[in-house]
């Protein structure tokens, strides 16, 4: 994910305009990044049909300087609106495509499902940075941190098919992605936390979240 200084307000005429241009829902997307896989689960669970732009970090493309004032992934743009905040662009989906419904009708339960993405980025989903960009010291605490936090969360992984819903959730959209790339994070669970892993495996065998990968993604699993 891509992070610079946004330009001055007045600069955002010329990213207007650009979206105004643009007609088909376009997601600029990170090869392998975890919030731009949270919305193509989104958009795959949904059946959304919409242009893929898969972004360089080191050179993005002109469109999405245009679109984002931070150049950073993803970033979804839908007629002329421009969305770059993952949970912002997640709850837009789950609104303008209402079907299947990804948050529960009833404001109590919304209010758990909304409150369980907000665990999941604070306590594991901010590990992933420590464990890739870290040093080697840096990385294996966090990888510590995350594998303890999925363990003490095992009951939770019980009380339903989904993360703590009967449905699939945004939870699971911001859950699963992660639970794909244990492996590739050097994170192993022990065998006693199955819970987690048969979770994990109910997840992996719907057909969407296949069609959520790209090809990079797909080959962070044996």
């Amino acid at each position: 994910m891509s992070n610079v200084n946004p330009p001055p307000w007045g600069a955002k005429r010329k990213a207007a305009t650009a979206v105004r241009a643009r007609t088909v829902l376009t997601l600029f997307s990170g090869r392998d990044d975890i919030d731009s896989h949270r919305v193509r689960l989104v958009l795959a669970a949904k059946a959304v049909g919409y242009e893929l732009v898969v972004v360089e970090p080191a050179k993005p493309p002109e469109d999405l300087i245009e679109l984002n004032p931070y150049n950073s992934v993803p970033t979804l743009a839908d007629r002329e609106l421009s969305l770059y905040d993952v949970d912002v662009i997640c709850e837009y989906l789950d609104e303008r495509y209402p079907h299947p419904p990804l948050l529960p009708v009833d404001p109590l339960s919304r209010a758990r499902v909304r409150l369980a993405v907000r665990r999941i980025e604070r306590d594991w989903l901010s590990q992933v940075e420590a464990i890739q960009n870290g040093t080697k010291a840096v990385a294996e605490a966090a990888r510590k941190r995350l594998r303890d936090g999925l363990v003490a969360t095992l009951p939770a992984f019980k009380v339903s098919k989904f993360f703590l819903n009967p449905e699939m959730s945004l939870a699971d959209c911001a859950l699963a992605p992660l639970i794909w790339r244990l492996p590739s994070l050097s994170v192993q669970l022990p065998k006693e936390v199955q819970g987690i892993i048969d979770y994990g495996e109910r997840i992996f065998r719907n057909p969407a979240f296949t069609r959520s990968m790209t090809d990079t993604e797909k080959q962070l699993r044996p």
